[in-house]
């Protein structure tokens, strides 16, 4: 079964938009944790107040979704929509995961879910953004 983009006639295979969704949230999910590691010695061996934490953590869940989705669409020019929506909501289920047994403390709450909407959200966006840029570069 094929995928039809509307405009330009491509069509996408389920197995690209598979393959570009897992390459995206697994790179989502290594840059977080790199970047992750690094604000925690950060936090280890200066003053930043704690107050900080949450703030950042933000912005690595939308640096990382954003990076995934760059790399994971980085020859798709169709289905930056779905395709970004899929790696935020896989990469916020994953990382959720991943940290949570890091942590050893599995919660599922309003916080969570904020997180799953974040995700959404900003992957749609990152979708949108990187297959234009690589539509008007062409």
């Amino acid at each position: 079964m094929k995928l039809k983009a509307k405009k330009s006639g491509l069509k996408i295979s389920n197995n690209a938009l598979i393959i570009n969704t897992l390459k995206g949230t697994l790179t989502a999910v290594c840059v977080s944790l790199v970047l992750v590691l690094l604000f925690a010695f950060l936090l280890k061996f200066t003053n930043i107040p704690e107050s900080t934490i949450t703030p950042v953590n933000q912005v690595i869940k939308g640096l990382s979704i954003f990076i995934g989705v760059f790399i994971g669409l980085k020859k798709s020019k169709e289905l930056g929509l779905l395709s970004g929506l899929l790696i935020g909501l896989f990469y916020t289920f994953l990382a959720f995961i991943i940290f949570a047994c890091l942590s050893g403390v599995f919660e599922f709450d309003l916080t969570f879910l904020t997180d799953i909407l974040f995700g959404a959200v900003m992957g749609s966006i990152c979708g949108i953004i990187c297959v234009n840029l690589k539509k008007s570069t062409n």
